[in-house]
């Protein structure tokens, strides 16, 4: 299994290895030492979601205020765009993004640290999300902006029309920042230096 960051800080892209056979194939999907060895912690499982989306559809983009939400997304079934955006003020990446595509063929997952948003949508038909949380969801620290705001300019497919309608009413990333609802990228690091092992980083 290969980790390696992308170019956002907190952002990771997982290559596992793939075993085929005449049976089929097999893989590990999640290595704790591996991650922890990659990303610096253990991720702690406190929710697991699984998402059916239908070509045409984009979920996100989404984000948690912190102590935050990190995610390690798979697609098992069918194939995304995965876009995550970062939504940190004073990082110095804030405003990028960085694209990467999940699928039943390439079998990558993708980990994104607490203050990172992110949205998907299909590239198949069909797709199927599965995505491992970091705690659970609570609907009053939510973070939505908008997947479609001009100045992100994100590449989403061009079949785009099955938003829902908490995601088409959500602000765009300047409006977001003047109302207050980011994440701040120090606090970020912070949270990031509390989870860290030790031994890992001395």
């Amino acid at each position: 299994m290969q980790i390696r960051q992308l170019g956002v800080d907190g952002a990771f892209l997982v290559e596992p290895k793939v075993f085929h056979d005449d049976r089929g194939l097999f893989l590990e999907a999640f290595s704790q030492p591996a991650f922890q060895k990659a990303v610096g912690h253990q991720l702690s499982v406190a929710q697991v979601n699984c998402s059916v989306s239908r070509r045409g559809t984009i979920r996100g983009l989404h984000a948690t205020a912190l102590p935050g939400q990190a995610r390690y997304m798979t697609c098992p079934q069918g194939a995304i765009i995965d876009i995550l955006v970062d939504i940190r003020v004073g990082s110095p990446t804030y405003g990028e993004h960085v694209a990467v595509e999940l699928s039943a063929e390439n079998r990558h997952a993708l980990y994104l640290a607490e203050g990172l948003a992110h949205g998907f949508a299909p590239l198949t038909d069909q797709a199927t999300v599965v995505y491992l949380c970091s705690s659970t969801w609570s609907p009053d620290t939510s973070i939505q902006i908008d997947p479609l705001d001009p100045e992100l300019a994100l590449p989403w497919p061009p079949k785009r029309d099955l938003l829902s309608e908490k995601d088409l009413a959500a602000p765009s990333l300047r409006e977001a920042e003047k109302l207050g609802l980011l994440p701040d990228y120090s606090a970020c690091r912070a949270r990031y230096a509390e989870l860290e092992d030790p031994a890992l980083v001395g």
